[in-house]
């Protein structure tokens, strides 16, 4: 968090302390994932009562971490998989400082190889911080793009990528889908694999099936857009023990009601709000925020025939989800070769997207590790569309990579299969539900949820949360929050006039 060019969006002004009111307003927060922690942190910290409801019996939603236990009945810590924690994730990182402004909980990855079907790999280590010669850098040194590919491109079809203007580049691009945008601008198919399937992989979609605007948005936050750059880090512990857990007790300490293991069946709307659980209690609110996943959203709307107008409605009922993903964690009775990265990016390998060496990292892989000399890997597969003996091709896909792992034992597997992750397909933006409703009191957020800001994936969970909250503070005559992001446009002037001119 140290670019010195990310832009504040000022929060709106107001009381600073919900004392000062007549009456402490109420909130339910349903969902207990990142948007609605962030959610309910903004509104609790200024004085708000806050309740959150989740169903699952855990926090942290789509990074939530739990407790498993092995056929010897040792426990083991698991979780959906690995999620890196960018320095561009400016509003996610103020969350968690709230409960160590070092942020203590994240340590990090200095470096995540790319590599090919035929070997070749890239890296982002080392690269210039300063847009555009970290973009220029990164391409010249790739053993995938090489100069004449610089000079083949088709500079007008790809100007968008040097002048984006959020939301604006939505009206540019998104209605087409990203393998078409790449192929237009003669973008080399070698390196497509690797620079650019990171990102729309990412978004669980192949190329073909991700707006254009999201992948030119993604360069813009990840390159042309921030001095940040690429390198991220990880949590040192299951996602429960480095995260939530210690949140939920900041959150306590401040008088929020958290409730898991429980979902909420109905929300009625008249002169306050009355949201009915699946257990017989009934909170009635002053405000509503729901921060579930697009399916818990759509039934909830469904069965809250009083929430929203018609149009809202459909908004709702139209979003959709991305294809499925799969998490092959496999505990092994020995180690991987000591050079192994922590995290390896591959394209070109189907059905294999990715391979996390857990042990090097977390700290409950670690500890089974060095008790039992073996080694915690997770395989991931991103946008499955044939899952015919998918784990066993994920594993032979491990060992052309990390051979030492064929002769090794698996002492254990777990597999995850889930379907729940938005879908950012050409043409959805425009009809997207955005934070704000056709009801003052109601607020949506969550990663599906549209905010015309340059954020993504995890920092958009927490935006969106942050921005409910200051949504209904406002309303509350209460005081909202900073938020931070990338700017909003290209950040170097004369590639954006290049870039404009060639939009002409």
């Amino acid at each position: 968090m140290t670019d010195p060019r990310r832009v504040t969006h000022p929060a709106p002004a107001g009381l600073p302390d919900a004392s000062a009111l007549p009456r402490r307003p109420q909130v339910v927060v349903v969902g207990a994932g990142i948007a609605g922690l962030a959610a309910a942190t903004g509104l609790a910290e200024r004085g708000v009562h806050v309740d959150v409801i989740e169903r699952q019996p855990y926090l942290g939603g789509r990074v939530g971490g739990w407790t498993d236990r092995l056929h010897d009945s040792t426990p083991v810590a698991m979780n959906r998989g690995f999620h890196a924690f960018f320095r561009q994730y400016y509003n996610l990182r103020t969350l968690l400082q709230r409960v160590d402004p070092a942020l203590g909980m994240l340590t990090p990855m200095s470096d995540y190889p790319l590599v090919d079907a035929h070997g070749r790999r890239d890296t982002f280590r080392g690269l210039p911080q300063s847009p555009p010669f970290n973009a220029l850098a990164f391409a010249l040194r790739s053993p995938t793009f090489r100069l004449p590919d610089l000079v083949r491109l088709n500079a007008r079809a790809a100007a968008p990528l040097a002048a984006v203007r959020v939301p604006d580049i939505y009206r540019v691009l998104d209605d087409t889908d990203a393998e078409t945008f790449l192929r237009d601008i003669n973008f080399p198919a070698a390196a497509r694999h690797l620079a650019f399937e990171v990102f729309s992989r990412s978004f669980f979609a192949e190329p073909s099936e991700l707006s254009a605007a999201e992948l030119a948005t993604m360069f813009h936050i990840y390159f042309l857009g921030s001095s940040e750059g690429l390198v991220f880090d990880v949590a040192t512990a299951n996602f429960d023990v480095a995260l939530w857990d210690p949140l939920a007790s900041y959150l306590r300490s401040r008088e929020v009601r958290i409730r898991t293991g429980t979902s909420v069946r109905e929300i009625r709307c008249g002169t306050r709000f009355e949201v009915r659980c699946d257990d017989g209690e009934v909170i009635d609110a002053d405000g509503v925020v729901l921060a579930t996943d697009v399916t818990g959203l759509q039934k909830l709307v469904a069965h809250s025939p009083t929430l929203g107008d018609s149009r809202w409605r459909e908004r709702v009922a139209a979003m959709a989800t991305a294809a499925p993903f799969v998490v092959q964690r496999l505990w092994l009775d020995r180690p991987v070769h000591t050079d192994r990265a922590a995290f390896l990016g591959t394209g070109g390998r189907p059905p294999l997207d990715n391979i996390s060496v857990l042990n090097r990292y977390e700290r409950e892989a670690r500890d089974w590790s060095r008790r039992t000399g073996g080694s915690v890997l997770e395989l991931h597969s991103y946008a499955v569309d044939d899952d015919t003996d998918l784990t066993g091709r994920l594993r032979e896909r491990m060992y052309e990579l990390y051979p030492e792992t064929r002769s090794a034992n698996v002492v254990a597997e777990r597999v995850l299969c889930r379907a729940d992750c938005p879908r950012f397909a050409p043409g959805d933006f425009a009809a997207r539900p955005t934070v704000a409703t056709p009801h003052d009191g109601l607020a949506l957020a969550g990663d599906g949820i549209r905010i015309d800001l340059p954020v993504a994936l995890m920092e958009r969970a927490a935006t969106t949360g942050w921005s409910a909250a200051n949504l209904l503070l406002r309303r509350f005559g209460l005081a909202g929050h900073d938020l931070h992001t990338v700017p909003t446009q290209g950040r170097f002037a004369p590639l954006r006039r290049l870039a404009e001119r060639q939009l002409r």
